[in-house]
């Protein structure tokens, strides 16, 4: 191990000593950002004067914060993370990969992690059951019969993988369990001390950002190479420096924090960046609120949000149990390394931006992206507009100036902070509100005899779920003391409401059972369903029947009201036609109200028995009470108890009859698992660059195409080609389960590609959904149909797309899937980070329009035959190449950028993939 500039030294911290890397031992090194400097310490650690150099050191030492040109520079994290929708899908691949390995002759067992991986089971649980005392007992049970298969794969993983661990179902959700009991925040390896870092197969991975542990999402395909020993490779990040003054108002909370920010930042465009906290107002953060910051990373398009390590991160430390030497290295190496917080120090940053959290207002967003910020008190004036056939409402600013870090003048109708929930709103001057807009009631009669009406507007779903606020012991405690002052006034949420609890780990229900809480919960409805990602990820469950068949026969646009991270159309439940982010507090207020119509400032949510009208003021808790509750009954034993047997499991796991042996199993039978055909007819060398001849466009999307519109995670319909796969092979539909737990199964994937219920194809302007025309026949069909004629006829298909493709989640599959159905390349406006990673990790190749140019600006139907030149014969992967679009005897030709942004990204997409690369590169040694 090369040491070119003396950083090897020790630290003692009690009677212990450690081996470190010293930051100042590199010029230059003090001026960084705090993320940087984690960065610099991990070259320090790994240079060996070939993937790690020197010349890497002083590249990022010499970091230019405006510069134009960044430098590639190697990472190797010192862990992995996986949740199992993500997991199972790269436990697949690294089977196939033990089998490919023994065709070559090679010894599988070289397929395994060399770096700890960490999966937890989290996204599988479905709602199906809610508002009864055994519904978590009953969708756990469900839960367990619908994924035996998957569970017995991460079994035989567990036994046939090195330094594999599983967190068995019904446990928590990965960021919270990561949070509160992975990770290390500074490692401690055989007396080797560095920071924690890591990678994650979930787009919310930087919520352990808020712990100062440097991490991001990362495709599946990633993950993997990097399990397998592939450092990876990155152009050193701009870093956006986000300074947080004041603290924030009664009765506002980290959601409507994190909306703001979200919304913010989403404004600034930091797609790409680091993004990092650091002022005066940090310490007013508690730890919880910043792991809800650096949870929502991704809906703000920034690769990480993190903080740095202070006193705040020690206290949630010793709460959480963590061993009393660990938080004195942690606090000891923080400082010996310049990582500690200093308020008064300002590292060189790319750009700077102030919010004072005090303008924060109480929020909600939607109607299906998290950017979209609406200040709850026009809250009802947005909804209807949109129900008025606005597909915008005004956007409200977000408090500062994105350019200057300046606020917003007190002026501004809706930037004017609200002390309280309860306090009347200002004028809504500049929504322009319509005067009418659609009503539509459609009565119903429920199962116990009651009689209501259900209309356009309405709450159908209301969800406290998602690690997002679970996490967050304020927001939950005050939605429980929300509840509690609701049923003592007797209010109840309306019958045509879904109602559920699911939060990240058991610490949350233990705590509301010690403080008292639960009890006024479930009579409100929001009883545990069950410990996962649930409504977040779209494991909805059904609607109430009646509910559900007033929506599908009349046609009603409804809504569901979550405390998630993602309300991407099409996700949440296919009958949802607008979702809506909120506090868990604010979830249930809406249940209350029934409708997004409902003014919750200035009109009562209800009557209490002597006829009196009860606000939400009346109910709401205030800051001193929450935090009162806090103090009493949140304790270190709750995370010490609850996470001692976390990786053990119940009697169903425990039980599970597991494969065995160094190569998997393959049942041919099943639908769950199956061989994926990555690497079959692989050849050990790979194949020379070649054109892309006589293209067709596959689909002709717009802006802000989702991995969620590109391979949904939820419900399988009955009449889509994947539910007519599954009921060909005699699964009833009952047991078609959701795309996400069937991502171990390609053929159920490939049919899934493109399959959104709300995807919008403009190549089939009439049609909403997973279709296309096939040319030139011009016949509408399936997407995957399509795909499938066009494979036949040995033509190769394009994707044309507008700004940020595939944005939203590390969905591997969204990749996986595009290259399976024929794509060789997408041309698009702009890509998020982590999906374009995903096309080269499968050997896509992503494209990107010249800026000022676009699929309208070149005037492309998506009718035309492409052909991309400039790959032929080359030793190496061009800047750009030539596109000629032709159309009825008439061609353009226009040049498009290669987004192959360093020269390892290079190699993989040389090699058909970075699975593919690592394959061949294992095999050789």
């Amino acid at each position: 191990m090369a040491s070119s500039f003396g950083a090897r030294d020790r630290l003692t911290v009690g009677e212990r000593s450690y081996e470190i890397f010293r930051l100042d031992r590199v010029e230059g090194s003090a001026r960084l950002p705090y993320s940087l400097k984690v960065l610099l310490e991990n070259l320090l650690r790994h240079e060996d004067g070939t993937l790690f150099t020197a010349e890497q050191v002083h590249a990022l030492a010499g970091w230019d914060p405006v510069g134009q040109h960044a430098s590639e520079i190697g990472f190797t994290p010192a862990r992995v993370l996986l949740q199992d929708f993500t997991g199972v899908p790269c436990v697949v691949d690294l089977a196939a990969m033990r089998d490919a390995m023994t065709a070559l002759g090679g010894d599988p067992r070289k397929i395994t992690p060399l770096i700890p991986a960490e999966l937890v089971i989290d996204h599988s649980v479905i709602a199906d059951v809610f508002a009864r005392r055994d519904a978590f007992a009953v969708n756990a049970r469900l839960e367990f019969d619908r994924n035996r298969e998957r569970y017995q794969l991460l079994r035989w993983a567990q036994q046939a993988f090195d330094d594999f661990r599983v967190v068995p179902p019904d446990t928590g959700i990965c960021h919270q369990v990561n949070l509160e009991y992975l990770a290390r925040v500074v490692c401690d390896d055989h007396g080797l001390a560095y920071p924690d870092t890591l990678v994650g197969t979930d787009s919310h991975t930087p919520m352990v950002n808020g712990l100062g542990v440097l991490g991001w999402g990362v495709g599946g395909i990633e993950a993997e190479a990097t399990m397998l020993g592939q450092p990876m490779s990155m152009l050193i990040p701009p870093v956006v420096g986000l300074k947080l003054i004041g603290e924030l108002g009664e009765g506002t909370t980290a959601t409507d924090l994190v909306l703001t920010v979200t919304q913010l930042l989403r404004r600034t465009g930091v797609v790409g960046k680091f993004v990092e906290f650091y002022g005066p107002g940090v310490a007013n953060v508690p730890l919880a609120n910043r792991a809800t910051l650096g949870n929502m990373s991704p809906e703000y398009g920034s690769t990480c949000a993190i903080f740095p390590i202070d006193g705040v991160t020690l206290d949630y430390l010793r709460l959480t149990g963590r061993p009393e030497h660990r938080i004195r290295l942690v606090e000891a190496y923080a400082k010996e390394q310049g990582l500690w917080h200093d308020p008064a120090h300002e590292p060189h940053y790319s750009q700077r931006l102030e919010l004072d959290l005090s303008r924060v207002e109480p929020s909600l967003a939607g109607p299906k992206r998290p950017q979209d910020r609406i200040p709850l008190s026009v809250a009802r004036h947005a909804v209807r507009a949109l129900l008025a056939g606005r597909t915008t409402v005004p956007a409200p600013p977000t408090g500062l100036d994105e350019a200057s870090g300046e606020s917003f003048p007190a002026s501004d109708p809706v930037a004017v902070s609200r002390t309280h929930p309860g306090d009347q709103p200002l004028a809504d001057d500049g929504w322009q509100q319509p005067r009418t807009w659609p009503s539509k009631p459609v009565p119903v009669v429920f199962d116990d005899g009651t009689q209501a009406s259900i209309d356009h507007g309405h709450v159908v779903i209301a969800a406290i779920t998602s690690c997002t606020n679970t996490s967050n012991p304020t927001v939950m405690v005050g939605a429980g003391l929300l509840a509690r002052n609701a049923v003592q006034r007797v209010l109840r949420p309306k019958p045509w409401v879904k109602t559920s609890l699911a939060p990240g780990s058991r610490v949350v229900t233990d705590y509301y059972d010690r403080a008292g809480l639960t009890p006024y919960l479930d009579q409100l409805g929001f009883g545990l369903v069950g410990y996962g990602c649930t409504t977040c990820i779209g494991n909805s469950g059904p609607l109430i029947p009646q509910v559900s068949a007033a929506v599908t026969e009349h046609h009603l646009t409804v809504c569901s009201v979550l405390s998630g991270n993602r309300n991407f159309e099409g996700r949440i439940h296919p009958e949802c036609a607008m979702n809506f982010l909120a506090s868990p507090p604010l979830v249930i207020a809406y249940a209350l109200a029934g409708t997004l119509l409902a003014d919750l400032l200035g009109e009562p949510l209800g009557s209490d028995p002597h006829g009196q009208p009860v606000y939400l003021r009346d109910i709401w808790p205030t800051t001193r009470e929450v935090q009162q509750v806090i103090d009493e009954h949140l304790h270190v034993e709750l995370f010490t108890s609850g996470y001692a047997d976390v990786f053990t499991g119940d009697d169903s796991w425990r039980s599970l009859d597991v494969p065995t042996g160094e190569v998997f199993a393959w049942d041919p039978a099943s639908t769950y698992v199956r061989r994926p055909p990555y690497f079959e007819g692989m050849p050990r060398d790979p194949e020379p660059l070649r054109d892309i001849t006589g293209a067709r466009v596959l689909a002709l999307l717009g802006d802000s195409v989702t991995t969620d519109h590109i391979s949904p995670a939820g419900t399988i319909s009955r009449s889509s080609p994947a539910g007519r796969y599954l009921a060909k092979h005699g699964v009833a539909p009952r047991e078609f389960n959701s795309y996400g737990s069937r991502r171990g199964n390609h053929e159920v994937m490939i049919r899934g590609t493109f399959a959104n219920i709300r995807l919008r194809n403009q190549l089939t302007p009439d049609l909403e959904g997973g279709f296309t025309r096939h040319l030139p026949s011009g016949k509408s069909m399936s997407i995957h149909d399509a795909a499938a004629a066009y494979a036949a006829e040995r033509t190769p298909l394009i994707i044309l797309a507008g700004a940020e493709y595939g944005s939203g989640s590390s969905r591997d599959w969204a990749a996986k899937g595009t290259m399976l159905l024929g794509v060789k390349a997408v041309i698009a406006t702009s890509y998020e980070r982590i999906h374009r990673s995903n096309l080269i990790g499968v050997g896509v190749l992503p494209l990107q329009f010249q800026p000022g140019e676009s699929t309208q600006a070149l005037g492309l139907s998506g009718e035309e035959i492409y052909t991309l030149t400039g790959l032929h014969g080359r030793d190496s992967v061009p800047n750009e190449v030539t596109v000629r679009a032709e159309r009825d005897g008439q061609a353009r030709q226009f040049r498009a950028v290669v987004r192959l942004d360093t020269p390892a990204e290079a190699t993989y997409y040389r090699h058909g993939g970075i699975l593919r690369y690592v394959l061949r590169h294992l095999a050789a040694s």
